[in-house]
């Protein structure tokens, strides 16, 4: 119970401060309503600097995000199997003792 506590209270805290990097790059682009000239591989365009950073910023976060839940997902996947042979092993271990 405790450990799931302490989990919610860092994932509250990592959530306050995305929300404030969030605030403060929408904050700071909007103080600067310039354009931007964004080149890609066979073309180019302009752009708010505000829906630039505001792109970027959302997009960083989504990869980080996807590379994070197949982590914990591969963690958790191991710790399931970890799991199961701990149980075989405990199961034939009381099957040797008895």
């Amino acid at each position: 119970m405790r450990r799931f506590m302490e989990s919610n209270v860092k994932s509250f805290i990592a959530t306050i401060v995305l929300a404030l990097l969030f605030v403060l790059a929408l904050v700071f682009g909007s103080r600067n309503e310039q354009m931007v000239t964004i080149s890609y591989f066979v073309a180019q365009g302009e752009y708010r600097l505000p829906m630039v950073l505001a792109v970027v910023f959302l997009a960083g976060f989504l990869v980080s995000w996807i590379i994070a839940f197949f982590y914990i997902i591969r963690l958790k996947l191991s710790l399931k199997s970890a799991r199961k042979k701990l149980m075989s092993l405990t199961a034939t271990q009381q099957e040797h003792d008895a």
